[in-house]
């Protein structure tokens, strides 16, 4: 909950301590946000204001670098300080439910019952929902996926918005990323692709999809930005810290959940590993805005590799 929000412009030191509070941030976030967040946000509704028209903004970012975060505080940014209507979604929203998976899993590899790579996104769904949001008007149903349960939410319990809206901010992990070249596909990269992918089934099924049907979603998008991990060595520390807070948020409830084992998380991450680092090599020259962190998620630096489209 809390995705929408059309507040009336307010004080940027009240919306961020709101933000805080909604968010469960530590107070020093506030200083980051006024630092480096605030001139975004400020520069991207200036190129909303040029543009005159509905505008997707796309946030790339290895898993537990900050852009879920990012993507709310946009939001909350852009109405409270704009008053520009906007929504932030994920990727991870437009996941396959499990029974599909399990059937690409039965036909395709085995390996794609593990929901993340290129292939199990409902790509369809994703254009539709990012045409009428942009595009339409009235209401518009929002996909959720409950990753405690591993599956899509029921649609009877999706949100709405109405449309059209003048922000739609989407991330992701894969956000943006390019496919690969089919020489870089050969060598495995770690253990995952060794033992279970040895003749490259699977990665180059991930390629081909990445490259036929998530190009073209990735080529509506009017803005990028990056928050660029220093490399793959640090998302399974950060990834582990995500799933320590989603077992915690879900102890009290007696439902059955799927939470992972540092084990289990170590394996799940390796189905990452190779596009992760093939986008931290590859993405940065062609985003708009490139916040590149330390091993503890701190900025320290931001440029600018790509200007903004002319109006």
């Amino acid at each position: 909950m809390g995705r929408f929000q059309t507040d009336e412009m307010r004080d940027p030191s009240a919306v961020l301590k709101d933000f805080l509070v909604e968010q469960r941030l530590p107070s020093h976030y506030a200083e980051i946000a006024s630092q480096w967040f605030l001139p975004l946000a400020d520069a991207l509704a200036r190129f909303r204001a040029a543009a005159g028209r509905p505008l997707i903004l796309g946030i790339n970012g290895s898993q537990g670098s900050g852009k879920s975060t990012l993507a709310a505080l946009l939001r909350t940014l852009f109405a409270a300080r704009h008053g520009l209507s906007a929504i932030d979604l994920s990727i991870d929203d437009f996941y396959l439910p499990r029974n599909r998976r399990r059937q690409l899993a039965n036909e395709v590899h085995p390996l794609l019952i593990t929901r993340g790579v290129p292939g199990t996104h409902d790509i369809p769904l994703m254009r539709h929902t990012l045409r009428a949001l942009t595009a339409g008007h009235g209401p518009v149903a929002i996909p959720r996926f409950d990753k405690a349960n591993d599956d899509r939410v029921p649609k009877a319990r999706w949100e709405k918005a109405n449309a059209p809206l003048d922000m739609v901010i989407v991330e992701g992990w894969c956000l943006g990323t390019p496919p690969q070249d089919e020489q870089d596909l050969q060598i495995p990269v770690n253990l995952l692709e060794a033992n279970e992918d040895p003749d490259g089934r699977w990665r180059r099924y991930v390629n081909d999809q990445l490259r036929k049907n998530y190009q073209p979603i990735y080529q509506q998008v009017d803005a990028w930005v990056m928050l660029k991990a220093p490399s793959f060595d640090s998302v399974f520390q950060w990834r582990l810290e995500q799933e320590k807070k989603l077992a915690e948020r879900v102890q009290q409830d007696p439902a059955p959940k799927r939470i992972m084992s540092p084990d289990d998380l170590a394996r799940f991450i390796e189905h990452y590993q190779r596009l992760t680092t093939h986008t931290l090599r590859t993405l940065p020259e062609s985003v708009h805005f490139l916040f590149e962190l330390d091993a503890d998620r701190h900025i320290r630096s931001a440029s600018t590799p790509r200007e903004l489209p002319a109006a």
